[in-house]
């Protein structure tokens, strides 16, 4: 199994892996954390297909869609929207006060925390001098260190930077809601595994060992609650799609 990364490898680790145990304890579908250095790193991985599974968003290009990966679950949230932020004081009112500055991204390949804030700034006709800063909480803290005028961000994720951190800050654009993450099978993963995987996942919550687990999990990254989740498919994911096919941004794909 692979996890694409928000945070850094150890939060990560410490996140995931009590998951991963309880999941293959109750699908008898043996899973273990891969995660690259970057996050390109583990999605080209995913693409070469060297891996069964993955939570991810970043499988929706139209060149990666075609891959034939399909999504079993996602985290059960009010999803995700892709924000661009600066610091409370800054003098930055818009968008357009961003032209020709330093800005912060996670990497070239995620989502709500590159794709979708750039094409905001690019269809304000905005240009900025993009900054990729590894992960979404390393672009946050090149926020926070005044290093950058502004990043863009997962909201969820700065949110949780910023209740941890004691961080004020102020949204300058704000995408539409996307659902969050896919736990998502490889086309080599039998229907069978792949349903097995699934139910594991979703009932975890409704299970008290399972809720136990995501406790502990949410407790390691300091998040006030539980996140479990919910079942998905690829339809869920559409306006992912749609998205991608019509962005400004070029698509690393």
């Amino acid at each position: 199994n692979v996890v694409m990364y928000a945070r850094n490898l150890q939060a990560t680790a410490a996140y995931w892996n009590p998951i991963l145990k309880y999941v293959t304890a109750r699908s008898g579908v043996p899973l273990e954390l891969h995660i690259g250095r970057t996050a390109n790193e583990t999605t080209d991985r995913v693409a070469a297909g060297k891996l069964d599974f993955a939570y991810t968003n970043h499988l929706f290009t139209p060149k990666r869609d075609q891959l034939g990966w399909r999504v079993l679950a996602r985290q059960n949230s009010s999803g995700i929207r892709g924000q661009v932020v600066v610091l409370s004081h800054s003098p930055v009112k818009t968008l357009q006060d961003l032209a020709g500055k330093p800005v912060a991204f996670a990497n070239p390949y995620g989502f709500t925390g590159y794709y979708v804030p750039m094409d905001a700034l690019l269809r304000a006709g905005v240009r900025v001098v993009p900054v990729f800063a590894g992960n979404q909480e390393a672009a946050m803290g090149q926020l926070m260190a005044e290093e950058v005028a502004a990043a863009g961000v997962n909201h969820q994720v700065m949110t949780d930077f910023a209740q941890r951190r004691g961080l004020s800050y102020r949204v300058l654009s704000e995408s539409e809601p996307y659902f969050d993450l896919a736990i998502m099978a490889s086309p080599r993963v039998s229907t069978v595994d792949g349903d097995k995987v699934r139910k594991a996942f979703i009932g975890m919550e409704h299970d008290p060992e399972g809720l136990r687990v995501l406790q502990v999990a949410a407790h390691s990254l300091g998040l006030p609650e539980a996140r479990g989740f919910a079942p998905a498919d690829n339809g869920d994911y559409k306006n992912y799609r749609a998205f991608l096919k019509r962005t400004l941004v070029p698509l690393n794909e």
